[in-house]
């Protein structure tokens, strides 16, 4: 099951039904790409539709930002961790994103538009994702009403889905204020 946060009342929506899980969004050709394999390794011969960072190659503490370029994303403020606080689980394997070195900010910057965008979030206040175009002109926002740590008292568990949807996304920022977050199971779709 999984739960997404979006920007409605500063409510988060809880979809209960399978067919809302991440896995289940209808996305085809997905590729699991990795930063020193070099290749996709794809689902099929298609162009993939989506793709879905690996961040286990990554060393810890490493400086993200033009490992995944060839794939068609950038990374500013970004590092690689592997979380010792227990507040921050990973959602799958060891490593997550984080903004750094300003805290509670991360952007990513996509060569070609996308239209969707979204990431297990784990976080100490609230975060909001904002999709831009090219000329930076907002398209489409969502929100984590609050944090969302674990063994917290928080009503969203951690690794809640964020995400956004729009035509022509170009870029997506987070962005906690006066927090941290980390960031699992990066993907964008085309």
């Amino acid at each position: 099951m999984v739960k997404q946060a979006i920007l409605q009342s500063n409510k988060v929506s809880m979809f209960e039904d399978a067919e809302f899980a991440l896995d289940n969004f209808n996305i085809q050709n997905q590729v699991i790409a990795s930063v020193w394999q070099g290749q996709l390794e794809e689902a099929t011969d298609a162009v993939p539709s989506c793709i879905s960072l690996n961040l286990e190659d990554l060393k810890c503490f490493e400086a993200v930002e033009r490992q995944y370029e060839s794939l068609g994303v950038i990374f500013h403020n970004s590092l690689a961790i592997q979380p010792s606080n227990p507040a921050f689980p990973t959602h799958s394997g060891l490593t997550v994103l984080m903004g750094s070195p300003k805290g509670g900010f991360l952007e990513a910057t996509f060569l070609q538009p996308v239209k969707w965008v979204g990431a297990f979030v784990t976080s100490s206040q609230r975060l909001v994702i904002s999709a831009y175009d090219r000329d930076r002109q907002p398209l489409a926002q969502a929100v984590l009403p609050g944090a969302n740590l674990a063994n917290s008292d928080s009503a969203m568990p951690p690794n809640t889905l964020l995400s956004v949807t729009a035509k022509d996304i170009h870029s997506v920022t987070f962005c906690a204020f006066d927090g941290q977050f980390t960031l699992d199971n990066f993907r964008f779709c085309f």
